[in-house]
């Protein structure tokens, strides 16, 4: 497939027509991707114990419930849309988990730093790791990126998000994973490796 909005477009329009089952489908290829910037908000800003799956199952019954309300008609707007879902559930879980009698000030700045660790975790999820060439390509690559992170066994995928989003140290990621740091060096080496193939075969069923 050479462009993706050939699949974008008759999924948006069908979804707009009040169809439920190409509203899903829509909102499923985003999953993976809407889970690891969960996965960064949550590991790499506030340290909470928060399940990134459960803020995007959130994310997405309310897509469904508001997709009316979706004005856009590219791939960039859709994923800019949902991720100010998931920074506004993520803000209200984080209020859950906190002391109560935060002003409406104080919450602004709360969805404000969510906002901010929302761009960061996505920049993370192709700054060191696709290739230049990837880096400069369309914004749904890193959609493509978390598809090939989903692939990955267990503890490559582990460690390249614990490198690359919550961006840690190899000394602490071996702390997190009980190894010595040099394993855990090699871990990453073959994790990379392997993304860069998942990745490649992905942009290959693409074209």
């Amino acid at each position: 497939m050479s462009n993706p909005e050939e699949v974008l477009e008759p999924l948006l329009e069908s979804a707009r027509e009040g169809d439920p089952e190409s509203l899903g489908r829509l909102l499923e290829l985003y999953r993976n991707y809407l889970r690891f910037l969960a996965r960064g908000m949550i590991g790499g800003t506030l340290r909470v114990r928060l399940d990134a799956s459960d803020l995007v199952q959130e994310t997405f019954l309310e897509a469904l419930r508001d997709f009316r309300q979706f004005a856009g008609g590219t791939e960039a707007q859709l994923m800019a849309w949902l991720r100010r879902i998931l920074v506004r559930n993520l803000a209200d879980q984080v209020k859950r988990h906190q002391a109560q009698g935060r002003d409406c000030q104080r919450q602004q700045s709360l969805e404000a730093l969510l906002s901010q660790s929302a761009g960061t975790a996505q920049q993370a999820l192709s700054a060191g790791i696709s290739t230049p060439s990837a880096q400069a390509a369309r914004k749904e690559e890193t959609v493509l990126l978390a598809e090939a992170l989903a692939c990955l066994p267990a503890d490559y995928r582990e460690v390249v998000l614990l490198r690359h989003v919550e961006r840690l140290k190899f000394e602490e990621i071996a702390g997190r994973l009980g190894r010595s740091a040099g394993a855990v060096r090699m871990l990453w080496v073959r994790a990379l490796e392997n993304l860069h193939t998942a990745l490649e075969a992905s942009r290959g069923t693409e074209r």
